[in-house]
């Protein structure tokens, strides 16, 4: 399964580097093989942090070539589900889930968000609006990955109330 690198935002100076938006940091460093527009190409630069990277790519000489690219995916290598530890779950897993409380159903995995006490679910609920489940063992009671279903605690989230 490929990565998802990040996505190539506005250049930045003359040589070609440019800012990454939605940067997977690990997937970034200098010798990295992406591939980007249908084209492989590997990481000859990385400057900036972990939230704001800067790269270029062997492929980009010039401000132009990293202009052209604006807005394209970085597809990092590909990754093979023995890697996984047993409670890792890629993001491509979990979004498009339903996440229920037993029974009742409090909605769809949107996106897994990162932060910096730990990674939540961004549940969209079935009326509307949004709820954060992080993604920690008091919250979540188990994840089925291929039945796309995740049981988490009500409870532990504060939604006692909404079940009555």
């Amino acid at each position: 399964m490929v990565r998802l690198a990040g996505v190539v935002g506005r250049p930045h100076g003359l040589d070609g580097s440019f800012y990454v938006t939605r940067p997977q940091p690990a997937l970034l460093g200098v010798g990295a093989e992406l591939t980007v527009a249908g084209r492989a190409t590997t990481v000859v630069r990385r400057a900036g942090t972990d939230l704001h990277p800067i790269v270029r790519l062997a492929i980009c000489a010039e401000r132009a070539d990293a202009e052209a690219l604006r807005g394209q995916e970085l597809a990092g290598p590909e990754l093979e589900r023995g890697d996984l530890e047993p409670d890792e779950y890629l993001a491509e897993d979990l979004e498009g889930a339903r996440v229920v409380d037993g029974a009742r159903e409090l909605g769809v995995v949107r996106a897994l968000i990162a932060l910096p006490s730990c990674e939540c679910l961004a549940v969209v609920r079935p009326g509307g609006g949004e709820l954060l489940v992080p993604l920690v063992h008091d919250a979540i009671r188990s994840i089925d990955v291929a039945a796309r279903l995740i049981d988490v605690d009500g409870a532990f989230l504060g939604e006692e109330a909404a079940a009555g």
